[in-house]
């Protein structure tokens, strides 16, 4: 007797029936269906039936063998409850031809950044192209900036050599000058 309160009365009155039993059971139920079938009684869809499973034993263990691993593949109520995840993707196979023909039709698919990259990359160089041309505003101003120093350096150059004329003028007059206190000439 188990100790504590509670008690556990699953299995006490099982009942098992015997392999005889079974296969009277069996029996009967062929000499039902052979009396049907010789009194016309039988409907259409059991006689459907019957045609498959004797159509199933003559066509050889095959297709018995392949039904066997489908059903020995099947676990738990997987095989009861046909559902279609929506979710789930499915391989589908496909032919060589097709395979090549796409392949060579369609782009690498390229990642986010990658896309990013080559987009700045293309737009780096038409920038540098317009800014070649003068076409930008930063190219304006540059060159603008340019013609401003240009203009700057002409007019410290001239004013250069006018300095460089007077000196060496005044390097004249100055020996000039010298040369006639002398008296040499």
């Amino acid at each position: 007797m188990p100790r504590g309160k509670f008690t556990n009365h699953k299995g006490r009155n099982r009942r098992f029936t015997n392999p005889e039993e079974l296969e009277e059971e069996r029996r009967k139920e062929e000499q039902k269906k052979k009396w049907r079938q010789q009194h016309g009684d039988e409907s259409s869809e059991e006689s459907e039936d019957e045609q498959k499973d004797n159509e199933g034993s003559e066509s050889g263990e095959e297709e018995e063998s392949s039904d066997e691993e489908e059903q020995a593949k099947a676990k738990g109520v997987s095989n009861l409850i046909e559902i279609e995840n929506p979710n789930r993707v499915q391989k589908k196979t496909k032919k060589l031809s097709t395979l090549n023909t796409a392949d060579l039709s369609d782009k690498p698919q390229l990642s986010r950044r990658e896309r990013e990259e080559i987009e700045k990359q293309k737009a780096q160089a038409h920038y540098q192209k317009l800014h070649s041309e003068g076409k930008t505003d930063q190219a304006r101003a540059d060159l603008a900036r340019l013609a401003i120093i240009k203009q700057q350096r002409e007019e410290a150059k001239k004013r250069r050599e006018a300095e460089q004329k007077e000196k060496e003028e005044a390097a004249k007059a100055k020996t000039a000058a010298t040369q006639k206190a002398l008296g040499k000439k």
